[in-house]
């Protein structure tokens, strides 16, 4: 069956002006083009928009999944257990975080008690999963799925005491590492006192410690653009100055 591009968008509930933008960056073409000029699109095109949507539902952005679907390789099978899997989880999150709200409707009217860790347990979920969205596969190949579930178990279980904590202490390293980027030294006092803070922010999350762990995760900030772009939105560049202050601070500096 084939769609005008005004059908089309009536079919998936999105505007003409979005299908027409579409086309525009290469994401979704029309099947062809009528004698009258009008866009016409075919099956193909109905299922590439259908993955599409999943996609932007997601939080995929256009460039990523312009690059995803028009990859010679992509599957379209493939992607769509893919995205069964997602909102799978993204379901389950929203399970919990309904649940939470209800038991706290049931706190307020004194039907039940609940303990201050389990009035923050949604959000937690909400944070690890979507940090597994984000930079999960990244992680787990550097670390280990081992240490990702004792990490995750750790923040799982983290008091609200010790969350404000962690809270304080990465403030306060934000504070600390803009004081030493301006010193313009890596081993100062300053920077080098940044190293420690970031250490023991880690330590908030981390089950463990190691000074080898502590290195190379400074150097995936610089290696990841979407790290660099979390510190240097504190300053441009000091995400470089805070990978050379932990290798110093670790001893890890390179020849």
């Amino acid at each position: 069956m084939e769609y005008t591009i005004q059908k089309l968008a009536s079919l998936a509930g999105v505007s003409t002006r979005t299908l027409r933008y579409y086309d525009e960056i290469g994401i979704l073409k029309p099947a062809r083009i009528n004698s009258s000029g009008y866009r016409i699109y075919g099956q193909n095109e109905v299922n590439l928009l259908q993955q599409i949507l999943f996609y932007r539902e997601l939080g995929v952005g256009l460039e990523n999944i312009k690059e995803i679907v028009t990859s010679p390789t992509f599957d379209g099978a493939k992607a769509l257990r893919e995205h069964r899997e997602k909102l799978l989880e993204k379901r389950q999150q929203l399970d919990v975080l309904i649940a939470n709200v209800e038991q706290t409707i049931a706190v307020t009217e004194g039907r039940i008690t609940m303990s201050d860790k389990q009035k923050f347990e949604g959000f937690k979920k909400k944070m690890i999963d979507e940090n597994e969205q984000k930079y999960g596969k990244e992680i787990r190949e550097k670390y280990g799925e081992e240490t990702v579930k004792k990490s995750n178990e750790k923040f799982m279980n983290m008091s609200k005491e010790e969350h404000d904590e962690a809270t304080a202490t990465q403030e306060e390293l934000f504070e600390t590492l803009k004081e030493g980027f301006a010193t313009g030294d890596p081993a100062g006092e300053l920077a080098q006192k940044a190293a420690a803070l970031h250490k023991k922010w880690l330590m908030h999350y981390w089950p463990d410690y190691n000074k080898e762990a502590h290195a190379g995760l400074a150097q995936m900030y610089v290696d990841d653009e979407r790290f660099t772009a979390y510190y240097d939105k504190i300053q441009p560049g000091i995400t470089v100055f805070l990978r050379d202050a932990i290798h110093i601070f670790t001893g890890m500096t390179q020849e």
